[in-house]
């Protein structure tokens, strides 16, 4: 490899099987495939049309979590509970999985949750792997300095097929972040930060680097957060160079390399990083220093504002009003007046073990707000238990909040938990288009901190007051 080459750059070219030219695009090698319920159906019966064989079930991994609820289930009978389409796929993803000699962490694995925790949480998620699913927020595991973004559900089909997949070469962005947060703020007020100063398709067509001290400062679960939503600010990925925090983080997890395979793996690791004097098609700085707690107003991530900051007036855009008008919110003061319904804690973004203990710290000894439901949804079943075994689960409860099972949950209301027409939901999840919690829902994007701070006050609350 040349002097002078990004991080992304290294990964892309170590897995270019076929250049790619001005009339046809690369073909990609891939490492690892995660797969779920939603995105799989129509790709396992391409393979059957085609009389064809998963290329490498080895190198594929599935979940369910996007349809499966997040109330206790023993049996395919308790899963009315999520209607009889979410049902479908579930009992089919299990059959697809057994018929074509995949590993399914399903209902009776001590491993299922969230595709995009579990496979950071099991090792399966690593430096240097290019990683797909059919899912738009696969760029979390980036965080590991993995090329790692969403696909179609033809392309699932064409990756199980032939375990590679026809690519044009994205250009580079490089976010260089300075400083330290401040208390009270956390990946996710970083990351929507970035989101309002891009906006929604400033990294378009581009894998975003993230580098500096601020994110050298952020454990990998922080990292995670972050690289999981370049997809909102446009990206195809979001990559973080592995340093010693990853290193530690992947030693000793169920799918890492063992013995000299470790050795060897950590001593490529330790290496890929951009060169000093690589080149990117674009670079933007933030301070991270200067950062407040940040929320959504609008309905994209990309209209963001601080905590204590008046919502913007853009009433000359028909779409900015429009987002208004069905948000029900006012310009030209903050949110913080705003009467909050739902508090959803969970999702890709935000489900994980350091998650749940910033929303139990402003929660302990604290009770929510009448009229406000509260739900605490772990990313994985490892998470769970782990949790437990803190005691963060007696803090929700007691708080008065719903302690569930891992999964998907209220990010996206197609398994049983959603948000009411018209109700306000506070939540830790990555999108707040119209209805994505449910028909009619209006949703506020904001930090563990913040959605627990906005559950004890019943309304949009600065978490800062809260802190110990």
């Amino acid at each position: 490899m040349p002097s002078g080459t990004t991080l992304f750059e290294k990964v892309w070219s170590d897995h270019v099987v076929v250049p790619e030219t001005a009339e046809t695009p690369a073909v990609l090698y891939i490492d690892l495939h995660l797969i779920h319920e939603v995105t799989t159906p129509q790709a396992f019966n391409l393979l059957r049309a085609q009389g064809l064989k998963a290329r490498r079930p080895d190198l594929t991994l599935a979940t369910m979590d996007h349809s499966t609820p997040t109330t206790p289930v023993s049996s395919f009978r308790d899963l009315a509970v999520v209607g009889a389409g979410a049902a479908d796929q579930i009992r089919r993803m299990e059959e697809n999985c057994k018929e074509f000699g995949i590993d399914l962490l399903g209902f009776d694995s001590e491993f299922r949750g969230i595709v995009h925790v579990i496979g950071p949480e099991l090792g399966a998620t690593q430096p240097g792997k290019t990683i797909v699913c059919g899912d738009s927020h696969t760029s979390t595991h980036g965080a590991f300095g993995a090329l790692a973004f969403g696909i179609g559900t033809t392309e699932v089909g064409h990756v199980l097929a032939t375990q590679c997949l026809l690519q044009r070469k994205p250009k580079t962005l490089a976010i260089d972040v300075s400083g330290n947060l401040p208390p009270g703020v956390v990946s996710k007020d970083l990351i929507l930060a970035i989101i309002g100063e891009i906006g929604v398709d400033g990294g378009t067509g581009h894998v975003i680097e993230y580098r500096g001290s601020g994110i050298a400062a952020l454990d990998m679960e922080a990292r995670m957060t972050v690289c999981n939503m370049s997809i909102e600010a446009g990206a195809r990925a979001g990559m973080i160079a592995p340093d010693d925090k990853t290193i530690a983080y992947l030693d000793g997890r169920p799918r890492s390399p063992k013995g000299a395979d470790w050795d060897a793996a950590v001593s490529r690791w330790q290496h890929l990083k951009s060169d000093p004097e690589a080149q990117f098609d674009r670079t933007m700085a933030i301070d991270a220093d200067e950062l407040q707690p940040m929320i959504t107003f609008g309905t994209n991530p990309g209209m963001v504002v601080g905590i204590n900051d008046p919502v913007p007036d853009n009433s000359a855009d028909p779409s900015f009003r429009k987002a208004l008008d069905y948000m029900q919110i006012s310009t030209g003061k903050p949110l913080t007046d705003t009467k909050v319904d739902i508090v959803f804690v969970g999702s890709c973004t935000n489900s994980r073990l350091s998650d749940l203990q910033q929303a139990a710290d402003v929660l302990r000894g604290r009770k929510i707000a009448n009229g406000v439901r509260m739900l605490v949804v772990p990313g994985s079943q490892q998470i769970k238990k782990d949790a437990e075994k803190l005691g963060l689960d007696r803090i929700f409860a007691a708080a008065g909040a719903e302690w569930r099972e891992s999964g998907c949950s209220m990010c996206l209301g197609m398994n049983g938990d959603t948000v009411g027409n018209g109700q306000l939901s506070v939540s830790t999840s990555n999108r707040n288009f119209e209805g994505r919690q449910g028909i009619g829902a209006r949703t506020v994007l904001a930090s563990p901190m913040t959605a627990a701070a906005s559950a004890l006050s019943g309304r949009v609350a600065d978490p800062r007051p809260y802190l110990r």
